[in-house]
């Protein structure tokens, strides 16, 4: 009997999956444990749709990251610090203050976890940094640290 698994089923198949069982493993076990229904037009159609709208999904996301990436690019973020008589900054720029001086300066929002800061800003200058946007996608970023 062909059923559609509705879960992760050990030693059978993933969620989604179209496999092959007896009958009385079908009847018995999956199906009135709600594993899986049996595989018929309508279960078949229900998983064609929800692959669809995935994978528009992504490409959804993957567009608006491109967007994105073509923004920050087109970008320099600047930021004011103060600094002792030696001219480094007191503290450090972080990623947070990145994010949101971007967002309050250019109107684009980028969460603070995908700004790749490899060692801390410390010093008044100009910096590039990469933001991921989305797997395989970096952006990058032009920051200016000044008093």
């Amino acid at each position: 009997m062909k059923v559609v698994l509705l879960k992760d089923v050990k030693s059978q198949g993933k969620k989604d999956d179209l496999i092959t069982v007896s009958d009385g493993y079908a009847r018995n076990y999956l199906i009135p444990r709600g594993l899986a229904v049996e595989a018929d037009a309508k279960a078949l159609n229900d998983i064609k749709n929800r692959e669809a709208a995935k994978k528009h999904k992504i490409e959804t996301e993957i567009a608006a990251a491109n967007e994105v990436k073509a923004k920050l690019e087109a970008v320099v973020v600047k930021i004011r610090g103060k600094a002792g008589a030696d001219g480094k900054l007191f503290g450090s720029v972080t990623s947070a203050d990145i994010a949101e001086e971007l967002l309050r300066q250019h109107g684009i929002e980028v969460d603070k976890k995908k700004i790749v800061l490899d060692q801390p800003v410390k010093a008044f200058g100009t910096y590039a940094f990469n933001v991921k946007l989305y797997p395989e996608i970096v952006g990058s970023i032009n920051v200016v640290v000044s008093d």
